[in-house]
């Protein structure tokens, strides 16, 4: 509870406020960012799929939740056009988390957190945050607190079907 708490002060002053600047069918805001592998993640790059931008951290319960269902997702869809992108705002090396995502068996590429992203999804009060972001590279669904797997099937689904 001191991490969450420091987490949404520290947000807070740095002039994060509720998830209210990213509303959808706007442009997602690009992003490069590092993953835990080494491998370079650009929402460019990722243009043509469907793309899960997930903030969470490992001291975070609903998140620790929600990683089971996000895992099975990427796996079962991974090859029909379905990216997610785990944004750890963990504060703590690539090292560091590498043995909790081992552990949770997480198989989709996570990163650290980095300023740029922070503020360009920002505000961000809460964790988990998920943005969901179609083909086009539109957001089209932000949802602070934990997702299920009915809702990634159901917004996958629904956007899979779109040209």
């Amino acid at each position: 509870m001191k991490k969450t708490a420091a987490f949404l002060i520290i947000a807070l002053a740095a002039g994060f406020g509720p998830l209210a600047a990213i509303v959808p069918n706007q442009p997602a805001p690009a992003f490069t960012l590092k993953s835990l592998d080494g491998k370079t993640l650009a929402l460019a790059e990722l243009k043509g799929k469907i793309v899960v931008v997930n903030f969470w951290a490992t001291w975070c319960p609903p998140c620790r939740a929600e990683i089971p269902d996000f895992v099975e997702f990427y796996n079962q869809n991974k090859d029909k056009g379905l990216e997610i992108v785990g944004v750890s705002v963990d504060e703590m090396t690539p090292r560091q988390l590498r043995p909790f995502v081992d552990k949770n068996k997480v198989s989709y590429p996570v990163a650290l957190v980095t300023d740029r992203i922070l503020k360009d999804y920002g505000p961000i009060s809460a964790i988990p945050t998920t943005f969901v972001i179609d083909k086009k590279g539109i957001i089209r669904y932000a949802q602070e607190g934990m997702m299920d797997r009915a809702a990634l099937t159901a917004l996958f689904q629904k956007l899979s079907a779109e040209k």
